[in-house]
């Protein structure tokens, strides 16, 4: 996802899923094939080893349910700052909130 635009359409629309540190906001897609968009701030997330690490993380949750998902432009938002050694559980309760878009749109 790109532009600051498409970003600012899911904060003003999206479906709001919060979890202990991450957020997912969701809209429906707004073209054919949903797209996806990552939010970590510095203030998160002090070190750029760490962010890049979660980003990889947060990448690899989505592209495991990325068919599921392809309805949906997405972005997924680190909340509040977490220490270094938590960041390996996030990629854990990024699959949770991922899944329980497509469980809720399924229903």
């Amino acid at each position: 996802m790109r532009g600051a635009a498409a970003f600012a359409r899911l904060f003003r629309q999206g479906r709001r899923i919060e979890a202990e540190y991450l957020q997912l906001l969701a809209v429906p897609a707004g073209g054919p094939i949903g797209q996806v968009g990552y939010v970590i701030g510095k203030q998160q997330l002090k070190l750029a080893v760490d962010r890049n690490r979660l980003k990889r993380m947060l990448r690899e949750a989505v592209r495991l349910r990325r068919p599921g998902l392809d309805r949906f432009d997405i972005v997924l938002r680190l909340r509040r700052g977490c220490p270094p050694a938590r960041i390996a559980g996030l990629g854990t309760e990024a699959a949770r909130l991922l899944d329980a878009l497509t469980a809720a749109r399924s229903q």
